[in-house]
């Protein structure tokens, strides 16, 4: 229940005037920076990161969440519209989106893909307040039988896509 607690105390520190102003003006800035081909949200954080160097810390990390979003539905935008997925996030939007926009269906496009991106990160940012506890003690759970197994699956599956090159893929393994 004490989840519940701090989620309450977070969105009420989330909705004062000051820190929807700063959600804003994130939003606008990952969206406009987003657009640009190859900046992807965590390029733009780090781009963007010494405005927060006068703000205050509840409202650096509302701008910076503003600023990951705004980003990750901006890519969306050149996917659609020029069929130029600027990160790997954005590559079936360029497939789907712009085969909508061709046949004039552009600004359902950029609707159906801002109302997924909300959707989507409300749900995440909620499972991550919810389940980040389980994660943890799953985690801290981990052993020397557990890392080496993951080692194992990780040299595995990259040697199940090594493709015909078997050089470069035993090149990237290591």
């Amino acid at each position: 229940m004490d989840t519940l607690g701090y989620l309450a105390h977070g969105f009420a520190v989330a909705f004062t005037p000051t820190n929807l102003l700063w959600c804003l003006l994130g939003t606008t800035l990952g969206t406009a920076i987003g657009v640009l081909p190859g900046l992807g949200p965590a390029l733009t954080i780090a781009l963007l990161l010494p405005i927060t160097y006068q703000v205050a810390p509840e409202a650096s990390f509302i701008l910076f969440a503003g600023i990951y979003y705004g980003a990750m539905y901006g890519g969306s935008t050149t996917s659609i519209l020029l069929n130029t997925p600027g990160e790997s996030a954005t590559i079936v939007t360029a497939l789907e989106g712009n085969r909508m926009a061709r046949s004039g269906r552009g600004g359902a496009a950029l609707a159906t893909s801002a109302i997924g991106s909300f959707v989507a990160g409300t749900l995440g940012t909620l499972g991550v307040a919810f389940l980040a506890p389980i994660v943890v003690k799953l985690a801290l759970a981990f052993g020397p039988a557990e890392y080496f197994s993951l080692m194992v699956l990780a040299f595995i599956t990259v040697s199940a896509v090594l493709g015909s090159s078997s050089v470069r893929g035993l090149t990237s393994l290591f």
